[in-house]
């Protein structure tokens, strides 16, 4: 700590600010030893076991569920807000082209710029409350679209328009391949986006906050969301667990497998979490959509869980590692005929709507988020030396 700082105004804290309370907020808690989590009042797994995707993102927006008819016309007003500006749509082949290597989520950080020039975003400080829940409606529509023609384009294949008669996960798998998706599967998905609308202040909801305590507009604040989400420690992982599923192979390789990533210190990728201490609650709903499809795939992930769990257990022990919701994630992706390098994306297409509120509830406050650091670099002052 530096002398001249009174010490009061400094507090250390965990590295990550991990366990560090920053404020306040009425969206939804994640109480990991619990194993639950809730978005408002209602339990998470509740909402998409029971509910559509529009109705949780009027809960999430709004502050409550719509009944039928409000549920009918919100799901309406953000289907109309599917279709891309033209400034927006005529750049995306540009775009597709210069990501091609890195995949949709690149692409899709300018795409949203564009778009809130198109729009006329303006800054969340100068705007009314009204205001910005209709550029972050307008945002969050738009997102789908921008993904699946990113990917399109990306294999040279002409976007497909979306579809206003079709539910927000359904007219995504439409706008990805170009088919309308058979029901079942549109459900596993939208079920699968529910779940992870919001989960806490991770990396990429808080990197959302802090730019919108900022009072920058709402594409600003988004943009900054995906960066952070683009990097793999946070969004990389379902197609990083089914990898894995890929290197074992078959049963007999299982337990070889994972004890040589344990014992050397691998990560296994799909189990452990930062805040869960026991099993994560959207990995065990997830897990149930997987069994209801069935198949060799979804009986060798079970037994790969099960052997996984038992060899943590056995070589670490007092510790609670459990699959993630990447790992189930991945597995019903997959059922729904999703290419991986679309699983981060998709994800994005639930968690823009998460990151949308705590934008809303961000710019309710004035506050600036600015944390201090300890400068440990060589003791200043020292003489700039002159240039011989």
């Amino acid at each position: 700590m530096s002398d001249n700082r009174a010490a009061a105004t400094v507090v250390d804290v965990p590295r990550g600010l991990a366990g560090v309370v920053v404020t306040d907020t009425r969206i939804g808690d994640v109480r990991g030893l619990e194993g639950f989590y809730n978005y408002r009042q209602y339990s998470a797994v509740d909402l998409a076991r029971t509910r559509g995707f529009e109705d949780v993102w009027h809960l999430l927006v709004h502050g409550e569920l719509p009944d039928a008819g409000r549920g009918a016309a919100f799901a309406a007003e953000t289907a109309v807000l599917r279709r891309l500006p033209d400034e927006v749509r005529t750049a995306l082949p540009a775009l597709a082209a210069a990501s091609r290597a890195s995949g949709p989520l690149a692409g899709v950080r300018t795409a949203l710029s564009l778009l809130g020039a198109a729009k006329g975003f303006r800054p969340v400080y100068d705007i009314d409350a009204d205001q910005r829940r209709a550029d972050t409606v307008t945002a969050c529509a738009a997102v789908p679209t921008l993904l699946t023609a990113l990917h399109r384009l990306g294999r040279g294949l002409e976007p497909v328009d979306p579809r206003e008669d079709l539910s927000y996960a359904a007219n995504y798998l439409y706008m990805l391949t170009g088919s309308e998706p058979d029901p079942r599967r549109a459900r596993a998905i939208e079920q699968y986006l529910i779940s992870t609308i919001d989960h806490g202040f991770n990396a990429s909801t808080f990197t959302a906050r802090v730019i919108a305590s900022t009072g920058a507009d709402v594409a600003a604040c988004l943009v900054g969301a995906v960066g952070a989400l683009s990097g793999p420690l946070h969004g990389g992982a379902p197609s990083r667990a089914l990898d894995a599923l890929d290197a074992i192979g078959t049963p007999d390789r299982i337990d070889p497998w994972i004890r040589e990533r344990v014992l050397a210190g691998d990560r296994v990728m799909g189990f452990g979490h930062a805040v869960y201490r026991t099993e994560d609650p959207r990995s065990r709903m997830l897990r149930d959509i997987a069994l209801g499809f069935g198949g060799p795939r979804v009986d060798f992930a079970v037994e790969v869980e099960r052997r996984v769990e038992a060899i943590l257990a056995e070589l670490k022990p007092g510790r609670e590692l459990h699959t993630n919701v990447e790992f189930y994630a991945g597995v019903v992706m997959e059922l729904c005929g999703l290419p991986r390098e679309m699983f981060t994306p998709t994800f994005a297409a639930g968690r823009v709507v998460g990151w949308s509120a705590n934008v809303l509830e961000q710019a309710a406050d004035s506050k600036i988020i600015r944390p201090a650091a300890r400068y440990v670099g060589p003791r200043a002052p020292v003489a700039v030396p002159t240039v011989a």
